[in-house]
């Protein structure tokens, strides 16, 4: 597993290490992939594709009301579809796609600056 920094002051759930198969956030270790906002950390099943549909990642965004979408795609970077990107800047959510590996360390410093985002972020494995 990889370890980030365990000294980050930031308020909210923070990614303290990953793996293949998740993600340690503060001491809680969640098998698969995490859906985060500003205050909490959810267990996230994975969809075979990014639609609107998946309840709990639009549960976290009319929760949230998030500036963007952090979409952590993996190992690699994974593109979502023009439709799932258009359905999300139609309710003026904006989205950031990276690697799961690059979305961990990215998302523990947009919190650093209190940006209101939401995460969804997939196992590496």
């Amino acid at each position: 597993m990889t370890n980030l920094s365990a000294e980050m002051p930031a308020n909210g759930p923070i990614i303290r290490g990953f793996g293949a198969e998740g993600f340690r956030i503060e001491d809680q270790y969640y098998n698969g992939g995490v859906i985060l906002t500003p205050s909490d950390a959810y267990a996230w099943d994975v969809p075979d594709t990014m639609c609107m549909d998946d309840a709990p990642l639009m549960d976290a965004m009319r929760q949230v009301q998030p500036e963007f979408l952090l979409l952590g795609t993996g190992k690699s970077l994974i593109r979502p579809s023009a439709k799932f990107t258009r359905d999300l800047e139609a309710m003026h959510i904006g989205i950031e796609v990276m690697d799961s590996r690059a979305a961990a360390r990215a998302w523990s410093m947009l919190r650093l600056e209190e940006r209101q985002i939401v995460g969804a972020i997939m196992p590496l494995g």
